[in-house]
């Protein structure tokens, strides 16, 4: 076994981290503290997730297919079926919020566990 090989042991892959919320390093469920943020270490194998640039980066980008995407449902919906307001209101802002919420936390999730795997720090400069 080589030392690569020797420090992947445990951790999930990026997808697997990105939708179940793992930790990079240990596979323990829990990455996040709220919604949205991450808790500042993980607490099965205290690994500091504030030293990865995360920020929020995914959070335009995912509002916004998000966003087109809910949009082409709720036209089509009304073009088809033609319910309500109410109905509209009722379906689509609660499905808005959980898309959104569920999106980011994917997003950040998989931005978290691509910079842990690839080892990502600031970038130095060397003296020559």
């Amino acid at each position: 076994m080589t030392a690569s090989d020797n420090s992947q042991k445990g951790q999930p892959p990026v997808w697997r981290a990105a939708l179940f919320a793992l930790c990079p390093e240990c596979g323990a469920p829990g990455l996040f503290l709220w919604p949205a943020t991450f808790r500042d270490r993980c607490p099965s194998c205290d690994m500091d997730s504030g030293r990865y640039n995360v920020g929020d980066g995914p959070a335009a980008f995912l509002t916004m297919i998000i966003g087109t995407l809910l949009i082409v449902a709720a036209l089509t919906l009304d073009t088809l079926v033609n319910p309500p307001f109410w109905v509209h209101v009722v379906l689509w802002v609660p499905l808005t919020v959980v898309a959104v919420i569920y999106g980011l936390r994917v997003g950040k999730a998989a931005l978290l566990a691509s910079e842990h795997q690839r080892e990502a720090a600031e970038g130095k400069k060397q003296d020559d």
